[in-house]
């Protein structure tokens, strides 16, 4: 598939303009696949973060004032050119953080599945008429937009978790100022201006590119804002929490996983094999729902890793732009570099390295950061890698004796994002709910939330949640009215 044109230089977005940085200074973004420069982006400072804020309070009022039908009409046409565009954006993808690109249009799908259904639901946020307590008066709870939304995405879907932040802002008549990740942020510039296409007003939709220092921590300490959402690290988002304080703003947080994927003995093995290796080397392993723990039944576990031996050595490793790619380069050398130490220290503390292990070298692998597809088997609990997200390509099995003891290795952790579990007992399926401690659970099927569900996590992955009418919930206040004559 040959690279599809785009822009070699972006300012910032402000106010419906596109706006030289204050400091006048861009940084390069270079293809981790192949160490082209694709682009120079603007690097925004605080002056900038000040403009966009002030920019999207002044627009608050006319926006959040819209009906909810003119709202919609404005996010369906942002959809439609989203998916005139599709191949345009996912070829970006691909490029500009190494997803192959059968994945980027998936992520472009979901992203206009995102826009879809907050356009849906403008009006279905819904109040409550109550009785009051007084004759004749009637208590109204009505649900009203907070205001200035300051939003910060992640580098693993450049497209999808921008539209997750921006479709459910304007569609609950929020405006926004969003700071795509430094790394990999032409996918949102580029949606960006088909936003601008689409119709929606100054002010409403501003981008900050930037780092978190320069643009990240001055929109979450400005006071103007009134609720940051963000995708990123579980380090990150605790400060992100810390700095929030001094201005009382709420907060929602996506971040890191550690999930586990239980394959018990009645399971299909075939499914559950096609399952793990999809839910954990898709993306090169860079999704917080990865399958990052699996954990198999001792009666079946020797055939289960051949299966997924297998698999993982029929993966096609290389230029993602190219369609029969499946699986391309981590995002970084620091991201490929950090993912090698922890394989590194597994198998110093006794894990059996099965298959890779090793940055792929040679041909068109030295121009980018592919680490090869890995396999550690005989890992054990008390792990380094056990307990630390991997966030790349190494699958780790490790023996469980029964489904009570799957149960406690996997809840036997720190993050509570995702799980999957494969078994076709239905006893063992109904204690999912009370006895499984993430807040999305994958039944006998691979990952991938669906736009009108729920992602959200439990312990250090996060606060609040994404996606569906809970989601949609997150961007409106409720305002109490005792309403008499």
């Amino acid at each position: 598939m040959a690279d599809i044109k785009h822009k070699t230089e972006y300012d910032l977005f402000i106010d419906g303009k596109w706006t030289k940085p204050a400091g006048h200074t861009t940084t390069e973004i270079k293809s981790p696949s192949t160490g082209k420069v694709l682009a120079k982006v603007a690097n925004g400072s605080v002056k900038d973060v000040d403009a966009a804020v002030n920019a999207a309070k002044k627009a608050f009022p006319a926006w959040s004032r819209k009906t909810a039908e003119e709202r919609a009409d404005i996010l369906y046409a942002f959809k439609a050119l989203i998916e005139r565009d599709a191949e345009r954006l996912a070829s970006l993808i691909s490029s500009e953080m190494g997803k192959p690109v059968k994945e980027a249009r998936v992520e472009v799908g979901f992203a206009a599945g995102l826009l879809r259904f907050a356009a849906e639901n403008t009006r279905r946020l819904e109040g409550d008429i109550v009785p009051g307590s007084r004759p004749g008066e009637k208590i109204l709870l009505e649900k009203i937009p907070h205001g200035v939304i300051g939003a910060i995405s992640a580098w693993n879907f450049p497209l999808a978790l921008f539209t997750r932040k921006v479709a459910p802002a304007l569609a609950a008549g929020n405006t926004i100022v969003i700071k795509p990740h430094e790394l990999a942020p032409l996918a949102a510039l580029e949606a960006t201006r088909l936003a601008e296409e689409a119709g929606i007003p100054p002010g409403v939709l501003n981008v900050v590119t930037g780092d978190g220092k320069d643009v990240g921590t001055p929109l979450v300490e400005h006071p103007d804002v009134k609720l940051i959402t963000m995708t990123g690290s579980t380090a990150t988002g605790k400060k992100i929490m810390a700095a929030a304080a001094n201005t009382l703003k709420e907060v929602r947080l996506e971040l890191g996983g550690k999930a586990p994927f239980i394959v018990m003995e009645d399971a299909d093995l075939e499914k559950a094999a096609e399952a793990a290796v999809l839910a954990r080397f898709t993306n090169a392993g860079q999704v917080c729902t990865s399958n990052e723990r699996t954990y198999v039944h001792a009666a079946i576990y020797d055939q289960f890793a051949a299966l997924v031996r297998k698999k993982i050595g029929a993966l096609n490793v290389g230029d993602p732009l190219d369609a029969s790619t499946d699986m391309g380069p981590k995002a970084s050398l620091q991201e490929l570099d950090k993912v090698h130490a922890m394989v590194e220290n597994a198998i110093s503390q006794g894990a059996k390295l099965e298959v890779g292990g090793k940055r792929l070298t040679g041909k068109e692998y030295d121009q980018g950061f592919f680490y090869a597809p890995t396999l550690l088997t005989a890992v054990k609990e008390g792990m380094d890698i056990v307990k630390e997200e991997v966030f790349g390509p190494v699958m780790l099995l490790t023996k469980v004796s029964d489904y009570d003891d799957a149960l406690r290795q996997a809840n036997d952790c720190r993050y509570g994002l995702s799980a999957y579990v494969f078994t076709n007992d239905l006893k063992r399926i109904m204690r999912i709910s009370t006895d499984l401690d993430f807040g999305e659970v994958y039944v006998n099927r691979e990952g991938g939330e669906a736009p009108q569900g729920f992602h959200h996590g439990y312990k250090d992955s996060g606060l609040g949640g994404e996606d569906g009418k809970y989601g949609l919930e997150a961007y409106v206040q409720t305002k109490t009215i005792y309403l008499n004559a």
